[in-house]
């Protein structure tokens, strides 16, 4: 009885660490404020750019004294995270700020000269997901080329990693397949944070003509890497449309590789990414393929659904639920894989292939092809086995937490 009291408060001490009140690089802005003393400051945010208070930081900055603010500068789904994956948006000539909104997934990922002509320091700061095909970590490796091409200093507001920052998992990206889903050779889960890659892009010279950005990131204080984001304290606001809680967010760095397939991933749902399937499937039968796998910390009951957007529009779906029973043990990128083979097996002539977009989310071809040859997918985990222990060593360097 004492044993167990004592595991139970080993356990509450360690959860309590993680529990105390995590600062993010906004709320800590103030302590930096020569940085931007009388400057025109441009900031790259979206509905996430909030501080403890609630302040939207536009107006934290503006409460500073001689700072400008110059324009905004929004990632994909927009500055109000509203606009759809994938969907261009346009920028704003006046926000309700009396500044321009340039958009940053429009006809520009980058940007440009015009749009920085008032501006003498760039800011970055969004929630990030800890996966490297979210795309918000681009838009910041643009915006920092953009930056040191310019000469304009850059300042990442850094965050917590939602996911953690221990478990570092799946494949690192081959350059060769690099885009906008994958700009640099990182993990799929990586297990850092924005502030931290900035660091890695720019030490490693990945940014374009190898230029480098006169980076400054305002770290998080009271963080820990082990802690979970439901764990800093911090009122977890969805990062896009289809992210709408942390359990989502655990389980997107696997199962976004549906989206490179003909299955619905659950946009359009209650439950996106927690759930997939398609109009073909036999619910029993994927339910006991999958429930097969003993994968660990995951397990998965029948699901019928009708999405009202996205693949398979207006039509029911069958499928697959995920119920997360431990996250700290889950693989989600292995897994995911796992689950696209199980598909491809059972499904062999219904089962089809987004291919360019399933490789480039995968960051290589090798696991496509891998599955649709058959082989044996041990090796294929062994080789990134290795690649992961490499990873590890490189971004050690580039840790802040």
């Amino acid at each position: 009885m004492k044993f167990r009291l004592g595991i139970l408060l080993l356990i509450c001490l360690a959860l309590e660490g993680c529990k105390k009140e995590v600062r993010t690089g906004l709320d800590r802005v103030e302590g930096w404020s020569p940085v931007f003393a009388n400057r025109r400051v441009g900031i790259i945010t979206n509905h996430t750019g909030y501080n403890r208070d609630g302040e939207f930081i536009v107006e934290v900055f503006r409460e500073m004294e001689g700072v400008q603010v110059a324009a905004l500068f929004g990632p994909e789904h927009g500055v109000a995270g509203l606009a759809q994956a994938g969907e261009k948006v346009q920028d704003q000539e006046l926000s309700s700020y009396g500044i321009p909104i340039y958009s940053l997934y429009g006809e520009n990922r980058k940007p440009t000269e015009e749009m920085l002509k008032e501006v003498d320091v760039l800011v970055f700061d969004m929630q990030d997901i800890g996966a490297r095909f979210y795309t918000y970590i681009s838009t910041m490796a643009l915006a920092m080329e953009a930056a040191a091409e310019k000469g304009i200093p850059f300042v990442v507001l850094d965050r917590p990693n939602p996911i953690g920052g221990r478990q570092v998992q799946g494949n690192v990206l081959d350059p060769a397949f690099a885009t906008f889903v994958g700009l640099y050779p990182i993990a799929t889960r990586h297990g850092m944070t924005a502030g931290e890659l900035a660091k890695m892009f720019n030490g490693q010279g990945w940014l374009a003509g190898s230029v480098r950005a006169d980076l400054l990131v305002i770290p998080v204080s009271g963080y820990k890497r082990s802690c979970w984001y439901d764990q800093t304290g911090l009122a977890f606001i969805k990062p896009s449309p289809n992210i709408p809680d942390l359990q989502t967010a655990a389980v997107y760095p696997g199962m976004c590789l549906l989206e490179g397939t003909n299955v619905s991933e659950g946009r359009g749902t209650d439950a996106p990414f927690l759930q997939f399937g398609a109009p073909w499937i036999d619910v029993e039968r994927l339910t006991a393929a999958l429930n097969n796998l003993n994968l660990a910390g995951l397990k998965f009951e029948a699901a019928v659904f009708t999405p009202a957007s996205s693949k398979f529009k207006d039509e029911k779906c069958f499928g697959a639920r995920i119920l997360v029973t431990d996250r700290n043990k889950i693989d989600p990128c292995w897994g995911g894989v796992l689950i696209v083979d199980a598909l491809y097996r059972l499904y062999p002539d219904r089962f089809a292939w987004h291919e360019n977009h399933f490789d480039r989310l995968c960051g290589t071809d090798r696991v496509r092809k891998a599955i649709v040859e058959h082989r044996p997918l041990g090796e294929l985990k062994r080789q990134w086995e290795t690649e992961i222990t490499a990873f590890k060593q490189l971004r050690a360097k580039y840790l802040l937490y």
